[in-house]
């Protein structure tokens, strides 16, 4: 069952495994991605800027430790986790604008 606050996931609607999301999901999902989108950068920058990111002990020189690359897949990772969910809470907003519209 389907009401003007829940969207079925495009391609979904009917079949085995498939799930509905309320507006108030959606937008926590749209809020999740501008976050990890907000924070994330700033964190590399700060991880760029550490000394212990390189092994001359000196910003920017010598070559990057473990823990510049550890952070900067943990940084790839979230952000990437967090552009998808944004994205899905987005499509999930759209269909449910469309849907009350029509």
């Amino acid at each position: 069952m389907q009401d003007s606050e829940t969207t079925v996931v495009p391609g979904t609607s009917g079949r085995p495994g498939g799930f509905s999301l309320t507006r108030g999901w959606a937008v926590f999902l749209v809020v999740v991605g501008v976050w990890n989108w907000i924070i994330w950068p700033r964190f590399a920058v700060a991880i760029w800027d550490d000394p212990r990111a390189w092994s001359a002990g000196t910003v920017g020189h010598g070559s990057p430790t473990a823990f510049l690359w550890v952070h900067a897949v943990l940084i790839v990772v979230s952000v990437a986790f967090g552009t998808t969910l944004g994205v899905l809470g987005i499509r999930a907003l759209l269909r449910l604008w469309r849907s009350r519209s029509s």
